[in-house]
């Protein structure tokens, strides 16, 4: 029995130990340089979540464009988690998407429930990894 479960631990020792370069052993991976975007954001005239208008006909639309694109199977995750910030019926709609298409596909979705003259895009197409 002892003998037994030597022989497990050290299997799975050997096993947990196969996958581990020394090189990297520890170490975590860079993280992403945001610094431009955050710059950016901190202008003053950088619209926030926290300039969504309370006014009933602004809460209506974002949560109609909210609700399409996140009915959009097609959406990524970052698409559907894009910025929806309305104020006094103007829509701007910020942040990342994963292509060009996805990018056209969150404007016409936002142009088609706010009207076309009422959406200023600030969309970004990720990089690819």
């Amino acid at each position: 029995m002892k003998n037994g479960m030597a022989l497990l631990i050290a299997s799975l020792s050997l096993t947990l130990s196969a996958g581990c370069d020394d090189k990297t052993a520890g170490e975590k991976p860079p993280a992403a340089d945001n610094t431009k975007v955050n710059e950016r954001d901190r202008g003053g005239n950088a619209v926030t979540p926290m300039d969504q208008s309370n006014a009933p006909a602004d809460l209506e639309t974002t949560r109609r464009i909210r609700q399409a694109l996140v009915a959009d199977d097609t959406m990524s995750s970052e698409a559907r988690n894009i910025k929806i910030i309305t104020g006094g019926g103007a829509v701007v709609i910020r942040g990342p998407v994963r292509s060009q298409a996805e990018r056209a596909a969150v404007e016409s979705i936002a142009r088609r429930m706010a009207g076309a003259n009422r959406v200023e895009l600030q969309i970004e197409v990720a990089p690819e990894h």
